[in-house]
């Protein structure tokens, strides 16, 4: 087992084991602390397959993230009072079902995806950043204006939203639930990092003319890389939405994508695990130094200048050493 694979499965083991030991302990609040964490983490896996693989640094993958908790709550809400989405050309209900609202939460956010990704992919660099950019800040002022879901106020849920077999209102089962997608979803990861998909989209990164050479278009491995990334990411949305039973416009807010941004460059860009590694230690350190101090960011962005500038690779790459794709 390699260096970093140790330091991966620690934490990865940690939050489970905190969520047994403070559901024993009756402690609430750290149960939903840690399925924060990997939600968050889930989030960051979406946005990291194409920023570590492909090099395409998206400054409005909130987008997704809000498009996922929208899809939730107002399916949640129009399944609470039997109204329906969309009267024509055909009738459209709500669902208080999980297992419905995620596929169509995934589906949205990767039409939406794809339009976006038809557009911007054909710019690099900083264009490509502005572009996404602002196609989150039409979403989000388009969410601010929508006066049927609460438009800047909001849209609270009652209940949480239900899954077969379980008590999804109980902390240790949705913690269950949460976890259990993040560990899909990383399989999934590390399966795509190893195919010949994530062989061309790291070519695509490094050489797109010597990829053309192969026979290989970079702007559709990228495409679909954006499209798969958005889908991942409007599914931690929808279940962001589920933990906290509500829905905000600041979910599509710049921020969020600058959030998501930092837990991977923060955990290690293109690690398998660094998302999640990058969530612990955002989320230990905004409770820890917000427990001690009003401006927390500060003091964070201290340590994040830190990593950037003496641990490229985050902080797997400072303990591990270089990438293995094995």
């Amino acid at each position: 087992m390699t260096r970093e694979m140790s330091i991966s499965l620690v934490f990865a083991l940690a939050l489970p084991v905190v969520a047994l030991v403070a559901h024993q302990l009756g402690e609430i609040f750290y149960i939903s602390l840690v399925t924060r964490i990997a939600i968050l983490a889930l989030a960051a896996t979406g946005l990291n397959l194409i920023l570590g693989l492909g090099g395409l640094i998206s400054f409005g993958h909130a987008a997704f993230f809000g498009i996922g908790g929208y899809v939730a709550g107002v399916m949640a809400t129009h399944a609470m009072d039997q109204s329906a989405i969309f009267n024509w050309p055909i009738a459209i209900h709500g669902s208080d079902q999980m297992l419905v609202i995620w596929p169509v939460a995934m589906l949205v956010a990767g039409l939406v995806a794809l339009l976006i990704g038809i557009i911007s992919l054909r710019t690099s660099g900083v264009y490509f950043i502005m572009i996404t950019l602002a196609f989150a800040q039409m979403i989000y002022y388009f969410a601010i204006s929508w006066p049927a879901y609460g438009g800047e106020d909001g849209l609270p849920l009652a209940l949480r939203n239900n899954f077969p077999g379980v008590n999804t209102l109980q902390p240790l089962s949705f913690f269950i639930i949460a976890y259990g997608l993040l560990l899909v979803v990383l399989f999934l990861f590390s399966r795509l990092r190893n195919s010949r998909f994530g062989a061309a989209l790291e070519g695509a990164r490094q050489n797109e003319t010597r990829l053309s050479s192969l026979g290989i278009a970079p702007l559709k491995i990228r495409l679909v890389a954006f499209v798969l990334s958005g889908m991942i990411t409007a599914l931690a949305g929808a279940l962001f939405v589920e933990l906290n039973r509500f829905v905000s416009p600041s979910m599509f807010s710049w921020h969020m994508s600058g959030e998501l941004i930092v837990l991977i460059i923060l955990g290690g860009t293109g690690r398998l695990f660094g998302p999640l590694i990058g969530a612990v230690l955002y989320v230990v350190f905004e409770f820890a130094l917000g427990g001690w101090v009003e401006h927390w960011q500060l003091f964070f962005g201290l340590i994040l200048l830190g990593v950037v500038m003496f641990a490229r690779g985050g902080i797997v790459g400072l303990f591990a050493g270089k990438i293995h794709y094995g």
